[in-house]
């Protein structure tokens, strides 16, 4: 039998506490405007276009059944960079938008729960071609890049804020996803954290799939140092915070 320590965090992953929840109260039903689709970039943001979806017929072939039963995670990447078309195709594979319904809704290549999509993607990249080293952010409206900030020794940082995990330093880039729970806490009150971590869940596994149209792998982290973690990408730790990261880098194939 499990303690009711045990017990109580087990609750997490029932769906009882829906039964609690008095929906006409939410934001949503209380007509509070939703949160937007992104996080918009600084003024001081320039958009760094993305190669378009034109640019992955190049992919096309991958098998799916070979991708699917071949899937492992890796953590041994080559000394090799990835390209920018590479990298794009990344992006829009685990957030990328197929269908804007409104300011602040959107189809994208991985499911959410109620179609809100919590998440913003992160880039620690330290060796992808045309791109200085640094912390990157995706903005899936514009299909671009946005730099965030340097990041001095970012290997060695990276590898601080996932609790000594050094093969996350021989990897190009690393993918880090942060929530912003409101964008589900708007339309779902507390059931919202759930189905955010279903969420990500999603996102990741889109990853792993990606990964072996362009000859790569990843491993998906979810130990780290979360405060460290929140002060390399430069979120609040609150309202915004990091909830899962995955190195991409070239494998052995």
């Amino acid at each position: 039998m499990a303690d009711n320590k045990l017990n109580r965090h087990r609750a997490f992953l029932k769906d009882s506490l829906r039964l609690q929840i008095d929906f006409s109260q939410t934001d949503q039903s209380r007509g509070v405007e939703p949160p937007p689709l992104q996080k918009p970039p600084r003024k001081d943001q320039r958009p760094i276009p993305l190669p378009g979806q034109d640019s992955f017929d190049a992919l096309r072939g991958t098998d799916l059944v070979d991708a699917i039963s071949q899937r492992r995670s890796h953590r041994h990447f080559l000394d090799q960079p990835l390209s920018l078309e590479e990298l794009s195709w990344l992006l829009w594979a685990t957030q990328g938008i197929t269908e804007i319904l409104s300011p602040s809704s959107a189809l994208r290549t991985v499911p959410s729960a109620g179609c809100r999509h919590a998440f913003e993607t992160y880039l620690l990249a330290s060796n992808i071609e045309t791109l200085e080293v640094g912390v990157y952010r995706y903005l899936p409206m514009e299909h671009a890049l946005v730099f965030e900030h340097p990041a001095g020794d970012l290997p060695a940082t990276l590898v601080r804020a996932t609790l000594g995990q050094r093969f996350v330093a021989a990897a190009p880039v690393t993918l880090a996803w942060t929530v912003i729970p409101y964008r589900m806490e708007w339309r779902y009150d507390i059931a919202a954290h759930r189905v955010i971590a279903m969420d990500v869940g999603h996102l990741c596994q889109n990853l792993y799939l990606a990964c072996a149209a362009i000859g790569s792998g990843t491993c998906a982290i979810a130990a780290y140092h979360q405060e460290q973690m929140d002060v390399l990408l430069k979120v609040d730790g609150e309202d915004e915070f990091t909830i899962y990261l995955a190195p991409v880098g070239r494998i052995h194939v």
